[in-house]
């Protein structure tokens, strides 16, 4: 554990991240093309849904990156208040804007899905109304951001929007679970058999998680690295003004 917190030191991240990042990054597009090439021209319609059903590889992927991002953003604002350590604090905020465009990656094809399957675009069904509320807490985690100048205050502020939003997360994962009424499906993916999805269609759908995962985690690094160079013009800048 000692070793895993030099990471902590922001020169240390950054050193680690260029050696890192252009692995990543190259999986990342690997996987994506792979998963989405396989999946909309390689794979059969489903009997009931027909070729609407491909949409799968787009949705569930964003869907279950949004939910882990904010996830992500969580731990990451836990080691900050217990830690203080700046990166972990810096790593939450550069996560909130990806994980937000993953969330509404997933709104939009959940409607362009639901259309033909439930007739509507939408409806206040208990997982999509958490995961809307879910996407307001990455507007306002965001936008707390945004309105605060000083970084510190900022972090412990958005921490404990954090950890209130985390609610939300979990319930947009297990609300099926939770309330047997609504319109959504269960989990595509399921160690019951006779909830998961075919063979057929589950190779695919999991390199596509895969691609998803992975370009989350190169687009953070990307970001947060971006962060640090940011914050550092920021002390300089505020020492400046100082003097």
């Amino acid at each position: 554990m000692t070793s895993l917190w030099t990471y902590a030191n922001p020169k240390k991240f950054v050193e680690t991240t260029d050696k890192v990042l252009p692995f990543v990054s190259v999986l990342a597009i690997v996987c994506l093309v792979t998963g989405l090439v396989w999946g909309f021209f390689f794979t059969p319609d489903d009997y009931r849904q027909g070729s609407t059903v491909k949409i799968i590889y787009i949705h569930v992927p964003s869907a279950l990156m949004a939910i882990n991002a904010w996830l992500m953003m969580l731990v990451a604002s836990l080691i900050w208040i217990v830690r203080r350590h700046h990166v972990s604090a810096l790593a939450a905020r550069a996560a909130a804007p990806v994980g937000l465009v993953m969330t509404l990656i997933a709104l939009a094809t959940g409607a362009i899905w639901g259309q033909p399957m439930w007739g509507t675009y939408w409806a206040w069904d208990p997982r999509l109304t958490s995961f809307l509320i879910l996407t307001l807490f990455y507007f306002g985690y965001i936008a707390l951001w945004s309105a605060i100048e000083n970084d510190d205050t900022a972090a412990d502020l958005t921490s404990i929007l954090c950890l209130v939003g985390s609610v939300f997360a979990l319930l947009s994962r297990y609300a099926v679970n939770f309330w047997n009424q609504g319109l959504h499906q269960g989990a595509s993916l399921s160690l019951d058999k006779e909830e998961n999805v075919a063979d057929v269609f589950y190779h695919p759908l999991l390199v596509s998680i895969a691609g998803f995962v992975l370009l989350f985690l190169a687009l953070v690094l990307l970001r947060t690295r971006t962060e640090i160079r940011a914050r550092r013009v920021r002390v300089l800048s505020t020492r400046q003004r100082m003097e």
